[in-house]
């Protein structure tokens, strides 16, 4: 499977904003440290919106007006005939979308089909390390794995992510493995220093970026200090 590159895609690390609230929006973006923002209808629902192009269409051009390179919507319905219908859909709003899937059966088929026609794909709800294969198998350009789901379910999130990345590295196929449902900036951390580099994250865990009560002190003190008191 060819990979399908971004306009003005960048390698390396790739920071996400998980979120479809325009204040966070509005807040996180400028920064210029997100390569995009991620979406589901979860996510949709929580800022008031609906799985629907009327809802979605002013959204993506909102997101597209920062400084990202990405903006990733989840295409809807059970059948792989409207997965494909609604990705496509979709995927015609700008050619800076990527269209998530969730990794079933009719998914995995709903991106055979998006992919023959040029769309870039993430598949989604991620849980166990042998679907990193069926997601490298697929030609995808990303696999969503739901770290924070994953320890919830009693097992090592750590360890399963690894065990993807190992996957992924011996699979000689360019699938990014973008690290989902995080909760704490530590968790990132961890993940990073182990070779993890694609992430998406909440407003919350954005504001633990910043959030170290040391850093605000030596702030405060440098303008103190540079104001001559």
């Amino acid at each position: 499977m060819v990979h399908r590159a971004a306009p003005g895609e960048r390698q390396g690390l790739r920071l996400f904003l998980d979120t479809a609230d325009r204040a966070a929006l509005a807040r996180w973006l400028p920064t210029g440290l997100f390569h995009g923002v991620t979406t589901n209808p979860t996510i949709l629902d929580r800022a008031g919106l609906h799985s629907r192009l009327d809802d979605l269409t002013p959204l993506v051009s909102e997101i597209l007006a920062y400084p990202v390179h990405e903006v990733q919507a989840q295409c809807w319905g059970t059948e792989t005939e409207a997965l494909i219908e609604t990705g496509l859909a979709l995927s015609a709003l700008d050619p800076r979308l990527v269209v998530k899937v969730p990794i079933t059966e009719n998914g995995i088929r709903a991106v055979a089909a998006l992919h023959a026609r040029g769309v870039r794909t993430t598949l989604t709800a991620v849980y166990v390390a042998h679907q990193a294969l069926t997601a490298a198998a697929a030609g995808a350009d990303y696999v969503a794995p739901y770290f924070g789901r994953i320890g919830d379910s009693g097992r090592d999130a750590l360890a399963v992510i690894t065990e993807m990345r190992a996957i992924l590295a011996a699979s000689g196929t360019s699938t990014r493995l973008l690290v989902a449902s995080l909760r704490h900036a530590e968790d990132m951390a961890r993940l990073a220093s182990l070779g993890c580099d694609t992430f998406t994250f909440s407003p919350a865990v954005a504001e633990q970026l910043f959030s170290d009560p040391q850093t605000t002190e030596a702030s405060a003190v440098f303008e103190a200090t540079a104001a001559g008191f």
